[in-house]
């Protein structure tokens, strides 16, 4: 059980660290290290990141389910104590620095070249979800339908994720497509 513990510290310190411009950039990284440390498949991995989108609160606090998925309570402290402290550290330390620093050049300089690397990580985090939970006919067409409305329309997401589900969870059911 300690073996365990400390994997799962070690793992999610790590992407704790990594990840730049938000939880989401971490997504394909933590998606494969979950799978090959702890066989957490890819549908488990995106169901637990679908209940995480619809949690109130920061949606990275899906990564206790996986804490206790692997190693009950202790492994969900010991998960959200590894991925959520050491970021909030170095957040702090650097914020500290950042705002010293002022409105200097190289300031600048570093927050022009962060700026496209936290994008591209969070795209390749949607795109590792995706890639794993459209599988099928009903998944693509519910994807395209819901990338249609949020593109031209100011529905919640919220709300779209739960009648996503509904007419998944329907036409699933009656047409046994998946």
């Amino acid at each position: 059980m300690i073996s365990i513990l400390i994997q799962l510290f070690m793992t999610f310190g790590l992407l704790s660290l990594l990840a730049v411009g938000g939880g989401t950039a971490v997504l394909p990284e933590m998606q494969i290290v979950l799978n090959e440390q702890f066989q957490v498949d890819h549908m488990k991995f995106v169901e637990v990141y679908s209940i995480g989108q619809l949690a109130p609160g920061p949606n990275m606090m899906m990564v206790i389910v996986f804490g206790f998925q692997l190693a009950g309570l202790a492994g969900a402290l010991t998960v959200l104590l590894s991925f959520f402290v050491p970021s909030s550290i170095l957040c702090l330390t650097v914020g500290r620095i950042w705002v010293r620093i002022g409105e200097s050049p190289w300031r600048r300089a570093v927050q022009n070249a962060l700026e496209p690397i936290s994008i591209g990580l969070m795209c390749a985090g949607v795109f590792a979800v995706a890639k794993a939970a459209i599988n099928g006919p009903v998944s693509i067409g519910l994807a395209i339908a819901v990338l249609v409305i949020l593109l031209f329309s100011r529905t919640n997401p919220v709300y779209l994720i739960l009648g996503s589900g509904l007419v998944g969870g329907t036409l699933m059911y009656f047409t046994r497509f998946t």
